[in-house]
């Protein structure tokens, strides 16, 4: 299938009108993204982008992401590619196993350099891309003594400010996952991006894959407390329950508000916490817990072999070897709590209650099965972030991935405190949602 076979990227007026915030520097006069149709030319201008990554392997992020803007992907029952076009790669470990050679010699558009800055300029000595994809996740990097993988996110994202600073432009950023390891870099991140007004989103494709069922938060329900079960350990997948989590209750009335105080709790303290269900005992609402297992595609039978014995308390605790939740307020009162019950599920769900409805609002974050064997929830993502470049307007807000990436430095942070309760008044973070639901549905 050639390129031009593929039907336009649909854009809204809404979408196109919002590409015009200004992407050049506070003191810079550089032209507005020109991404979509250009009526001077007559024709369509497809946009030069650069990935950024640490590590180029089977299954990687990079590969799931990259490989679906040089080769397409399923959307909408028919294979689709990109309406732009992926020119340059930077790779910063290359170990056994690495693709990124045999990439940069398949495709004859796409080259592989080797700094970020030579990507960005494409060999020349100015800005020569039209938008960047950073994808700092997997590789060997440093732990810290709290546990937490060094990714080099935050430099990724440091020299490529450092280009724009000498072309005097900035062009759409996209970041894969939370923002950086540590909050300071973070909030540095979303600082800088405003200074110099180029637009910068995040985050990943857990809030945006299809939802078993099919369902979204009502805008301005009154929600009071919700629950996500997830799988993974903290500073990795606790991010993605709790980017479900705020995808949900973001649109709660009078939208997202900020968290006050967080508490982490690991081991016997989880236990407790799920034996009582009432928030104000330090437990939680109990029915919201039973109807994430509900929701759960993978949870783990109770017995060996197939059978169909629901596990009670006791099988919890033989099955979870070392149990982990994060417990939090909002600054208008909601009740969040994440778990990570790895051995008891392979999937995240979560329920919410609702003010006024008899039953919790739940749903599954269906990643297409067997974890990241299928990836087919990176679909969606590709779908966002291409949108992202040719209108330069974040799909997803950008508040919600720095809340959340500090939620996971505070939840690091109180476990390495031994579950020491936590003031967060840095991350009273208030905003609102996109009214539009955005998660995938075909």
């Amino acid at each position: 299938m050639n390129r031009t076979d593929n039907p336009p990227l649909k854009l809204s007026r809404r979408d196109l009108l919002a590409a015009a915030p200004a992407t050049a520097l506070a003191l810079a006069a550089a032209p507005a993204i020109t991404c979509a149709a250009d009526p001077a030319q007559g024709k369509t201008k497809r946009p030069k982008i650069a990935a950024l990554g640490t590590e180029f392997r089977r299954n990687s992020h990079v590969e799931v992401i990259v490989d679906r803007f040089l080769e397409g992907y399923g959307w909408e029952g028919a294979h689709y590619r990109p309406h732009v076009d992926l020119v340059s790669l930077y790779i910063d470990q290359q170990p056994e196993g690495d693709l990124s050679r045999e990439r940069d010699a398949r495709f004859e558009h796409l080259t592989l350099y080797p700094s970020i800055r030579e990507a960005l300029y494409l060999g020349g000595d100015k800005l020569a891309v039209d938008g960047v994809i950073i994808i700092g996740e997997h590789g060997n990097y440093p732990v810290n003594e709290k546990g937490q993988t060094l990714y080099p996110r935050y430099e990724f994202f440091d020299e490529t400010v450092k280009v724009f600073r000498e072309s005097g432009r900035g062009v759409p950023v996209f970041n894969d996952k939370h923002l950086s390891w540590s909050w300071d870099l973070s909030k540095k991140m979303v600082d800088t991006a405003r200074e110099l007004r180029f637009p910068l989103a995040a985050g990943s494709s857990v809030p945006i894959t299809w939802r078993l069922p099919s369902v979204e938060m009502p805008l301005g329900a009154e929600v009071t407390e919700i629950v996500s079960v997830g799988v993974g350990n903290p500073d990795s997948y606790d991010f993605h329950s709790l980017e479900a989590m705020q995808a949900l209750v973001e649109r709660r009335k009078g939208g997202e508000s900020g968290v006050v105080r967080l508490q982490a709790l690991r081991g016997d303290a989880v236990w407790k916490l799920l034996e009582t269900s009432d928030w104000n005992s330090g437990g939680l609402d109990g029915e919201l817990f039973e109807a994430c297992l509900c929701r759960s595609h993978e949870l783990v039978p109770a017995r060996e072999g197939f059978n169909h014995i629901y596990p009670t308390r006791t099988d919890m605790r033989r099955m979870v070897k070392d149990p982990v939740a994060y417990r939090f307020e909002h600054a208008d009162g909601l009740k969040s709590t994440m778990l990570l019950l790895n051995g008891l599920v392979g999937d995240i769900t979560a329920a919410a209650r609702i003010r006024g409805q008899r039953d919790p609002l739940s749903t599954q974050f269906y990643l297409g099965g067997g974890g990241s064997t299928q990836p087919h929830n990176f679909d969606a993502l590709a779908w966002q972030i291409e949108k992202f470049i040719h209108t330069g307007r974040p799909v997803q807000p950008l508040q919600r991935t720095l809340l959340t990436s500090g939620l996971v430095t505070a939840g690091v942070e109180s476990l390495f405190q031994n579950g020491k309760l936590l003031d967060t008044p840095h991350l009273q973070i208030a905003y609102q949602p996109n009214p539009e639901s955005t998660f995938r549905r075909s």
